[in-house]
């Protein structure tokens, strides 16, 4: 298979393209490297630097002629999203649309597109089904919403198949600790700089966490599965703050003490995703427990404590 990842240089891209690599695939990156880094990017992967939204994108469709499509160039911060409106809606949707459009252009197989818990808001009840109601409470998730019904319209009009995956909380090693980054890398961060972790609210909010190698896989089983449709990716278990710190303090054999502080509105306060139709249609589901990953992406940053960056908080 000839692929083509945009945001190839990123935390999940980079990890999506080894796993291409290792399976025989030959694959071209395209990145900006505004949030992602070429250190990521597997050496015998096809680099180009550039934006989704640059008109030249055509060149490389023609040039590369991809099979398939791994759509994870995105602005991903929901904080970011509420600053900047015009900027998400931009990479978000107008940077999809450019690929839609070459994809239409270029006769390209199909897409895998790199979706959100967001998109759902706050939940109706859990495990959140793909049946669940989408209604986001933030313009990242409204983006990605958007992106979807794009692809599915795509779909219906010039015959494009597709599989949008909608991610729960992803972690692992490459994440970004810095700023919004997932909570892991977040807590890993500051553990590691001798500073307590900073949790808003009382802990007991919890999150579903899926591992990064287990996402890669998903988006390659979504690339030879001839299902088109939507697939929550997920481990489909929810576990609270306090409990994540408790495992982290188990892994480290110390106590870790967070410091508390007010709740942000427009955050959810639980979030678990089931994950049965990608294990049904993909045959898909988590190799990873929780723990496992944990102790993988914490020695991951302890090797790498030398850039690890002060002050972020959790998302």
């Amino acid at each position: 298979m000839k692929a083509l990842v945009t945001g190839g240089a990123g935390f999940i891209g980079s990890h999506l393209v080894d796993l291409l690599i290792n399976e025989g695939h030959e694959v071209t990156v395209i990145d900006n490297l505004i949030t992602g880094n070429k250190e990521n990017i597997n050496s015998n992967a096809r680099f180009i630097f550039m934006d989704v939204c640059s008109p030249d994108l055509e060149t490389v469709f023609t040039e590369h002629g991809p099979d398939c499509v791994f759509h994870l160039a995105a602005q991903a911060s929901v904080g970011e999203s509420i600053k900047d409106p015009i900027k998400d809606s931009e990479i978000n949707i107008k940077g999809l649309i450019n690929v839609l459009e070459n994809c239409k252009k270029n006769n390209v197989k199909k897409i895998i597109f790199s979706s959100t818990a967001a998109v759902y808001g706050t939940p109706m009840s859990l495990p959140i089904t793909e049946e669940h109601i989408t209604d986001p409470i933030s313009f990242y998730g409204v983006s990605k919403l958007a992106a979807e019904m794009y692809i599915k319209t795509y779909n219906i009009l010039y015959g494009i198949d597709y599989t949008i995956l909608r991610y729960a909380n992803v972690y692992g090693p490459r994440q970004n600790y810095n700023g919004e980054g997932g909570v892991i890398s977040i807590f890993i961060n500051r553990i590691l700089n001798h500073e307590p972790p900073i949790i808003l609210g009382t802990g007991e909010q919890t999150r579903d966490f899926i591992y990064v190698s287990d996402v890669a896989r998903a988006n390659l089983k979504a690339s030879i599965s001839e299902d088109v449709g939507t697939f929550n990716i997920s481990s489909g278990t929810a576990i609270s703050l306090t409990q994540l710190l408790d495992s982290l303090s188990y892994i480290r054999s110390v106590k870790i003490s967070p410091l508390y502080q007010n709740h942000r509105i427009g955050d959810i306060a639980h979030s678990c995703l089931e994950n049965r139709m990608a294990e049904l249609k993909l045959n898909w589901k988590p190799i990873y427990k929780l723990e496992d990953g944990l102790k993988i992406t914490l020695d991951y940053y302890t090797e790498h404590q030398s850039n690890l960056v002060k002050g972020a908080i959790h998302k």
